[in-house]
């Protein structure tokens, strides 16, 4: 198998509520809606992230985002109320959960 793009996927119960709450992650609205109760953000030209409304699957899922600065990060989505910072021994994290409960975790490569 060759890859040429990989998308991420979570699951919803309210696409509305949950694009808005991706929104303020991202600090961008979706890039596309390809088809209804789907919203993609691309990533560059090979990666991206897929809201799916689906109740029955939604707040099962996690996703996990590699940023640079996980600090800065957390400090700015505040308002979708991060975790604290956590350390380990190859990497940093915060964790947050959407509206459906869905865990999304912020991580930085090494300690910060």
């Amino acid at each position: 198998m060759t890859l040429t793009a990989i998308f991420a996927n979570i699951s919803c119960s309210d696409l509305k509520r949950s694009a808005a709450w991706f929104t303020t992650l991202f600090d961008r609205g979706p890039d596309a809606t390809p088809m209804p109760g789907l919203a993609e953000w691309h990533h560059g030209d090979t990666s991206g992230f897929q809201l799916f409304e689906n109740a029955d699957n939604a707040g099962r899922c996690t996703l996990t985002l590699i940023v640079s600065d996980v600090r800065a990060e957390r400090d700015r989505v505040a308002a979708l109320n991060p975790g604290e910072i956590e350390t380990a021994d190859y990497t940093t994290i915060t964790r947050l959960h959407d509206p459906d409960g869905n865990l999304v975790v912020l991580a930085q490569p090494g300690t910060a």
